[in-house]
């Protein structure tokens, strides 16, 4: 059976991708109403982060890598989303700092209100940003689903920047290593 075909003959605009993007919608709204905001955040970290991992073992082997530079940390970022439907761009990048735009929200219309949402673009960029580069932190600044035209995302490269931002931000590692003394301990 052809699983594109209408069977019942009707105009219904519905298919994998809608499904799936009203479903994760629902579940970001679920989580936020029921536990609140800050909680769903959590949660959808937990997926982002995995998804992140496993993203950067793919482009990893993908390049014949086992660490990406920092423009191809960037390239990465810019190239997963745009395969899943996003338009993300650099707005400016040097050695301590990437700072992202986006166009379009991958999820569309159903990212509005769903903030938790976000933390797919925080996990993703952060895992793949730390586990290359040792340290990642951050902050998406304006986003589609608090409700404006555009998102904006920043990230840190070095923990003790000036340039780091103080609110609405997540720190991330290299796995095994912390921040001890304002420096990166392995």
């Amino acid at each position: 059976m052809d699983h594109e075909s209408k069977v019942l003959g009707v105009d219904v605009s519905f298919d994998r991708d809608s499904f799936m993007q009203k479903m994760l919608r629902d579940l970001a709204g679920v989580l936020q109403d029921s536990i609140g905001v800050r909680e769903a955040r959590g949660f959808v970290s937990i997926v982002g982060a995995r998804m992140g991992d496993a993203l950067n073992d793919m482009y990893r082997k993908a390049l014949g890598q086992s660490t990406l530079n920092g423009d191809q940390v960037v390239d990465v970022m810019i190239d997963l989303k745009h395969r899943i439907g996003g338009d993300f761009y650099v707005i400016s990048q040097d050695s301590d700092q990437i700072v992202l735009g986006n166009r379009k929200c991958p999820f569309g219309a159903n990212v509005e209100g769903r903030p938790a949402m976000c933390m797919m673009t925080s996990n993703v960029f952060g895992r793949i940003a730390a586990e290359n580069l040792g340290y990642a932190c951050v902050s998406v600044e304006e986003s589609f689903a608090n409700g404006n035209d555009h998102c904006l995302v920043r990230l840190t490269l070095d923990p003790n920047s000036p340039k780091k931002p103080l609110d609405n931000s997540r720190e991330y590692f290299r796995i095994g290593e912390t921040v001890a003394d304002g420096k990166l301990d392995i």
